[in-house]
C-alpha cells in the first residue's frame, strides 16, 4: 500500500463479529495501517498496549466519556452542570491516550435543540475545549472536533463542518483540529470537495463513509475519487478513518481500497 492514503480501520463498526480484541489483528490482516474506537474504556488501557504492539498498528483516535447513550447524549461539553464530569472524563481520557500512545482525543460537544441553547452552553462549550488543549498540550496530544449532520444526529451542537471550523478558529489554540467526516458532510448538503479545501489549515483526520446507505466507499453517490485527489491536493498526510458500516462481512466489501471507489 502507499503511503497515501492510509486507512484506519474503524473497529466500533469494522470487523463487529468479533471480540474487540480480535478485530486490531484482523484490521491488520486485512491491510489496514491503524486502527480506531471511540469508548475503549472496557479494555484496560496496559492490555490495549500489550495488543497494539503485538500487531504494530497504531491507535489513531479515541473520544472522552460521551454521557448516556442510551438516552441520545452525544458529549457533554456544552453543559455548565457537568463540567466536574467533563473534567474526569478529560483527565481519564488522557492519562489511556498515554498509557496507548494515542495522540488525538475527540471531544464530542452535546445535543441539545436550537430552542434550548443559550449563551452560556457555547461559553462552557469553550472553556472545556481550551482546557482540553492545555492539557492535550502539555502531553503532545491534539485534541479534535467533528461536525455531525441534523439528518444524521438531530440537533448536534455542530451540524455543519463550517460550524466546527468556526468554533476552531475562535479559540485559536494550536492543539486543537477538525476531524472532518466526508459522510456527514455530504448528509448536511455541503460540497465535500469544497469543505477539504475551505477547511485545510484545520483537518486533523478524516473519516468516511459512503452516502447515502453509511456503507463502503462505492456504494453510494459520494466520488471517493475525488475526495482522495482533494486531500493530496491540501497535503493531508494523516490516516482516512473508515466509520462504515459494511453492508456484509467486512472483509468481503474491502476491494475499495484497492481500486477506485
Amino acid at each position: 500500500m502507499s503511503s497515501f492514503p492510509r486507512y484506519s480501520a474503524h473497529i466500533g463498526y469494522l470487523f463487529a463479529d468479533l471480540p474487540f480484541e480480535q478485530r486490531i489483528a484482523a484490521a491488520r490482516s486485512a491491510g489496514f495501517s491503524a486502527i480506531e474506537h471511540p469508548s475503549p474504556y472496557a479494555v484496560p488501557a496496559d492490555e490495549l498496549a500489550v495488543l497494539l504492539r503485538a500487531v504494530a498498528l497504531p491507535y489513531v483516535q479515541f473520544g472522552l466519556r460521551s454521557g448516556n447513550a442510551a438516552h441520545g447524549e452525544k458529549g457533554i461539553a456544552i453543559f455548565p452542570d457537568r463540567r466536574d464530569e467533563f473534567r474526569s472524563n478529560l483527565f481519564e481520557g488522557l492519562g489511556y491516550a498515554e498509557a496507548t500512545g494515542v495522540r488525538m482525543i475527540h471531544v464530542m460537544a452535546g445535543v441539545l435543540s436550537a430552542e434550548q441553547q443559550k449563551p452560556e452552553h457555547r461559553e462552557c462549550y469553550i472553556d472545556n475545549l481550551l482546557l482540553a488543549a492545555d492539557e492535550g498540550e502539555k502531553r503532545g496530544i491534539r485534541i479534535i472536533i467533528e461536525a455531525m449532520s441534523s439528518a444524521t444526529v438531530p440537533n448536534y451542537f455542530l451540524p455543519t463542518a463550517a460550524s466546527a471550523k468556526d468554533a476552531i478558529e475562535q479559540m485559536g489554540h494550536r492543539s486543537l483540529g477538525l476531524l472532518l467526516d466526508i459522510f456527514h458532510t455530504v448528509a448536511a448538503g455541503d460540497d465535500p470537495i469544497a469543505t477539504i479545501h475551505d477547511c485545510r489549515q484545520l483537518i486533523a483526520h478524516v473519516h468516511i463513509a459512503d452516502h447515502p446507505g453509511r456503507h463502503e466507499p462505492g456504494s453510494g453517490a459520494i466520488n471517493y475519487d475525488a475526495v482522495r485527489s482533494a486531500l493530496g491536493d491540501i497535503g493531508y498526510g494523516g490516516y482516512i478513518g473508515c466509520e462504515y458500516v459494511p453492508a456484509g462481512k467486512t472483509v468481503e466489501g474491502l476491494d475499495w481500497m484497492k481500486y477506485p471507489a
